[in-house]
């Protein structure tokens, strides 16, 4: 190399490399593998979370009122009573939804709620439709998370189960 292209040589990789520094300056925070934790968390946030809650216990334990209270939201309200001011004669698995936003973070409750349970005479299998109704929803999120598309994957597994006991003192 002639003096002449060594210079022009020296003179491109300075550009280059002050070029480089300027626009790492313009870049607001780190970008790479420090700032994962950052980016999975906005990412989190702006998409929203689910949660399902179940509710297990007999009529007039004070399910509802929990709930309501827990997550400051009418989830029974006088349009839409309790399902101990519904009289079922069954063990029945239902579900309610409701969107709650809090500090601009979304959350998406879904609520199952098993009227009749324990109300019976006879609870020797009261608890079977429940434990149908957990197995149903881990096989479904099992088989979608099995396909080959999996973008859209609803998570509608029970995440935490409150099960309620009468205190009346006998089993």
């Amino acid at each position: 190399m002639s003096g002449g292209a060594r210079s022009d040589f020296l003179m491109v990789v300075m550009f280059n490399f002050f070029y480089v520094l300027q626009q790492q300056k313009n870049l607001e925070g780190y970008v790479g593998f420090a700032s994962l934790p950052n980016q999975v968390y906005r990412k989190s946030v702006k998409r929203g979370f689910e949660f399902t809650l179940m509710v297990v216990g007999e009529s007039g334990l004070g399910k509802s009122t929990l709930i309501n209270s827990l997550f400051l939201t009418d989830l029974y309200s006088a349009e839409y009573p309790g399902p101990s001011h519904r009289i079922k004669k069954t063990v029945q698995v239902e579900q309610s939804k409701v969107l709650i936003k809090e500090g601009g973070v979304q959350l998406l409750l879904t609520i199952v709620d098993t009227p009749g349970f324990g109300d019976a005479v006879d609870n020797s299998n009261c608890w079977q439709p429940i434990i149908d109704h957990i197995d149903s929803k881990f096989e479904d999120y099992l088989n979608s998370e099995s396909r080959v598309n999996r973008r859209q994957m609803p998570d509608s597994r029970i995440h935490c189960c409150l099960y309620f006991i009468a205190p009346s003192g006998h089993g």
